[in-house]
């Protein structure tokens, strides 16, 4: 089973929601990001998304554009981003890493290349942002065959038919974007996501996990009342480029951040069928 099933598995049946932070790999530089990954599970991430940096990253805001900035003006690439997997996983075994990036450096490396690169560094999931599940299938197959989730967005604007469609080609979790806009946006209308994920779930099984706009532990914990996961990302990076200069301050405030949401998650009462 791949880690991130299974993950969700052992939540479900604890009655706790995923809480999944997003940082950009080699933000702020590059020797950080697999301490900064340690330092957030033991802060309580039950899966990790770690973010390829790409030069134009359309679906992030100035926050996320400016952590790509700094990690590509260090010469990252997706080649290093999977040494970087492949550190954290000689250390950790168990935790669900899932690749948020772009379309254009897997077309550079080649698809197949690119997932066999994956499963050797162990990662368990892609999100690709700009590739859409009408022209995934090759992709998705791919992945698939190799143990490795496809993960793909559902937006507000989302159809009942295209939510259909991209519930089968996907595995692991549904990644639902709270907002009409860019990662780190306005506020977000905990009722309209709660009545949006009740649609998407006549459609799928899978866990629904909700992010964009999740700001503090408030926010984390009513979203885990509607939610199978929480992904918060723009807070926490933001948190790394302010404290760049200061790496211990840096991992000690942000994973800080992270068991503060994890906190306000696990004071939500369990799920009726899964309550004891």
């Amino acid at each position: 089973m791949n880690r991130i099933a299974r993950r969700f598995q052992d939540l479900r049946r604890a009655g706790r929601k995923a809480l999944i932070p997003y940082i950009t790999a080699g933000d702020p530089r590059p020797e950080l990001t697999v301490p900064m990954l340690h330092a957030l599970v033991e802060a309580g991430a039950d899966i990790l998304e770690l973010g390829v940096p790409f030069s134009d990253p359309m679906a992030d805001g100035p926050v996320i554009q400016k952590a790509c900035e700094r990690a590509l003006a260090q010469g990252m690439s997706l080649r290093q981003v999977l040494e970087l997997a492949r550190d954290f996983r000689r250390a950790d075994r168990e935790t669900p890493l899932v690749l948020m990036g772009y379309l254009n450096p897997i077309e550079s490396m080649g698809h197949a290349a690119f997932v066999t690169a994956a499963r050797d560094a162990g990662v368990d999931g892609v999100l690709t942002v700009d590739l859409p599940p009408e022209e995934a299938g090759e992709m998705a197959g791919l992945l698939d065959k190799a143990g490795i989730a496809p993960i793909f967005l559902l937006a507000p604007t989302s159809s009942i038919e295209r939510v259909r469609q991209t519930a089968k080609l996907a595995r692991g979790y549904l990644y639902y974007v709270s907002l009409k806009g860019v990662t780190g946006s306005a506020a977000l209308d905990v009722a309209d996501v709660a009545a949006k994920l009740a649609a998407i779930r006549a459609c799928t099984d899978l866990p629904l996990g909700v992010g964009f706009g999740i700001k503090d532990p408030l926010t984390a914990a009513a979203i885990a009342e509607v939610a199978d996961a929480v992904v918060v990302g723009s807070t926490l990076v933001a948190r790394m480029g302010e404290l760049a200069d200061d790496p211990e301050r840096m991992r000690r405030e942000v994973a800080a951040l992270l068991a503060a949401m994890r906190q306000a998650m696990d004071r939500i009462p369990a799920p009726a069928a899964l309550a004891e």
